[in-house]
């Protein structure tokens, strides 16, 4: 694997206690083996919402808030500079076709313009993925 697209889902399996598996862990394990790590210009915001959430849900206290964003500021990930120039031409329609959101759709975007393998456990975007045949990671779910 050369190249890897990392959404936010897959980011918070290794942030929250809770969302912790087998499969994410694999996947955190194939990290040193990618060339590049890609993520959506809207990632940080996306992974840091998500934690904010979890705080107000008590998933998560003020400590695993403090040690989930020093863990995600280390991740050896790069923004994709082009995801806002494609966004209201190739993420917009990709959203529209497929029933995404533009923020999933922009995560497919780059994985379909880079050439690169997909990580991410949201069903509906994995879902799309394989019908265009982008590779996944993990390869497949339990409920897949």
């Amino acid at each position: 694997m050369s190249h890897l697209v990392l959404d936010a889902s897959m980011a918070l399996s290794w942030l929250l206690p809770d969302e912790a598996s087998e499969a994410s862990v694999a996947v955190q394990a194939e990290l040193s083996k990618a060339e590049a790590i890609w993520v959506a210009a809207h990632w940080r915001l996306e992974v840091a919402n998500s934690l904010c959430m979890a705080e107000r849900r008590k998933r998560l206290d003020a400590a695993g808030i403090a040690q989930a964003v020093a863990l995600f500021t280390q991740l050896p990930v790069t923004v994709d500079p082009e995801t806002n120039a494609h966004a209201s031409a190739e993420t917009l329609s990709l959203a529209r076709q497929h029933t995404l959101s533009v923020y999933d759709a922009a995560y497919l975007e780059i994985a379909l313009r880079r050439g690169a393998v997909l990580a991410s456990f949201d069903g509906p975007l994995r879902l799309v993925a394989k019908k265009l045949r982008v590779p996944l990671l993990p390869k497949k779910l339990a409920n897949e």
